[in-house]
């Protein structure tokens, strides 16, 4: 497995559609394999879409603390239910944070790697992840959800103590 670099905007491919897998074949298998592993060895990861690391397909992967991993292809949202405000960054964003809007849960379906069809219902940071991370999908970033740039803070580095 390997590790890719993650596109940072304003990269074009994060804001194209990515295409439907057609064929769950070992190219899908090692490419969700590498994005586990990217998403493994970044900082403050929850999730990773293929064109966060320049493929442009329906693959997206979510490492929930203290749960299994999961892989979806072609992932889809048939049901969002409720709205709160979360607070969400991005490794596409690198070094920013922002205020906006998400489904209190969601209900995805889409194929796991063995291409069995699942349905996931999610509440409160898998839904925000499962929403964030189909998003990107959709060529969509976070920061086109923020209601105005009041939304979006810098993280300030921390000074050390002395």
């Amino acid at each position: 497995m390997a590790v890719f670099p993650v596109r940072v905007v304003p990269d074009p491919v994060l804001r194209q559609k990515s295409k439907r897998v057609r064929l769950i074949d070992g190219s899908i298998q090692r490419l969700i394999g590498n994005m586990l592993e990217t998403m493994h060895s970044a900082p403050g990861r929850v999730g990773l879409a293929a064109p966060q690391v320049g493929t442009l397909l329906r693959v997206i992967v979510i490492g929930m603390p203290g749960e299994e991993d999961i892989a979806l292809i072609n992932p889809e949202i048939v049901r969002r239910t409720g709205e709160r405000s979360v607070t969400e960054g991005c490794l596409s964003v690198p070094g920013y944070f922002g205020e906006i809007k998400r489904a209190q849960s969601v209900r995805v379906k889409g194929r796991d790697p063995s291409g069995k069809e699942i349905r996931i219902k999610a509440e409160e940071l898998l839904a925000q992840a499962l929403e964030h991370e189909i998003d990107h999908l959709n060529g969509v970033l976070y920061i086109d959800h923020l209601e105005s740039m009041d939304k979006l803070h810098k993280i300030e580095p921390e000074i050390a103590q002395l």
